[in-house]
C-alpha cells in the first residue's frame, strides 16, 4: 500500500497526509493494525513509502479519535476496542452534547444546510451494509457527516472539539465492524424525523429528536454487544 511522497508527483503535503491518514484508518478498522499494538513512525513511513512526517500528522488526527494513543518516549499504540461500559460511556457523552448542537444549528439552520442534511440520508439509504470496512464505508461516512454538518452548523467551538473529542462514529463502528451494519432501518428513519424538525424551523424538536435517535443507537449497541460477545464465546 505504497503512497508516494510529494516531490515526483506534484503532490501537496496536505494531500499526502489525508492519503496516509486513509490508509491507517482502512488499516486500523479492518483489524490489520491490531488492538495493543505498536505502530512505529519510521516503520510506517517506510511502508508507505513516505516521509516520517505525514505519518506523524495522520497518528495525530487518529489520536484526537481515540483509535490510536500516544504515550510519552514510548510512541503510539493502537488503543483497545470499547468495551460494552465504554461504549456505554460514549452514548451518554454523546447524549450531553449533540442534542445541543441540534436545538443550536435547527435555530439560525437554512436551506443550504437541510439539503446537505437530506443528501446524507440519501446517501445512507443507498450504501452498503457489509461486514468489512470496505463494505460498511459510505455508510459510515455518511452517517458522520450527518452528525458533522450539524456539530458544525450550531456555530460553537468549544462543542464542536467536545464531538471532535469524541469520535464516537469511528469507535462504534470498529467496536462492531464484523457484524456490519444491524440498524440501518432505525438511523435513516431518527435521521429523518431530525431533518423533518429542521425543516420546521422548531429547535426544540431537533433537541428532542436528537436524543431518541442516541438513546436509540444506546440500545442497539447494547443489543450489538450481547450478540458479540456470544459469537466470541461460540
Amino acid at each position: 500500500m505504497a503512497i508516494k511522497d510529494p516531490a515526483s508527483r506534484g503532490v501537496s503535503r496536505q494531500v499526502l497526509a489525508d492519503h496516509v491518514y486513509e490508509a491507517l484508518l482502512i488499516a486500523l478498522m479492518d483489524g490489520r493494525l491490531e488492538a495493543g499494538t505498536p505502530v512505529s513512525i519510521d516503520g510506517m513511513a517506510r511502508e508507505l513509502d513516505v516521509s516520517p512526517t505525514p505519518v506523524r500528522e495522520a497518528l495525530a488526527r487518529l489520536e484526537a479519535t481515540g483509535m490510536v494513543r500516544r504515550t510519552a518516549l514510548r510512541g503510539y499504540r493502537v488503543a483497545p476496542l470499547f468495551t460494552a461500559d465504554e461504549l456505554a460511556d460514549l452514548m451518554d457523552a454523546r447524549l450531553v452534547i449533540e442534542p445541543a448542537n441540534a436545538f443550536m444549528a435547527c435555530s439560525h439552520a437554512d436551506a443550504e444546510l437541510t439539503a446537505q442534511l437530506a443528501q446524507a440520508i440519501d446517501d445512507l439509504k443507498a450504501a452498503p451494509r457489509g461486514p468489512s470496512f470496505s463494505e460498511f464505508r459510505a455508510y459510515w461516512e455518511a452517517d458522520e457527516r450527518f452528525h458533522r454538518l450539524i456539530a458544525e452548523s450550531a456555530d460553537n467551538q468549544f462543542l464542536l472539539s467536545a464531538y471532535n473529542a469524541l469520535g464516537g462514529q469511528v469507535q462504534r463502528f470498529r467496536f462492531f465492524g464484523g457484524l456490519g451494519v444491524t440498524d440501518a432501518d432505525f438511523a435513516i428513519a431518527e435521521h429523518t424525523e431530525i431533518l423533518q424538525a429542521f425543516e420546521a424551523g422548531d429547535p426544540e424538536l431537533a433537541r428532542q429528536k436528537m436524543i431518541a435517535h442516541i438513546e436509540g443507537v444506546k440500545q442497539r449497541s447494547q443489543h450489538d454487544s450481547e450478540v458479540h460477545d456470544s459469537e466470541v464465546r461460540s
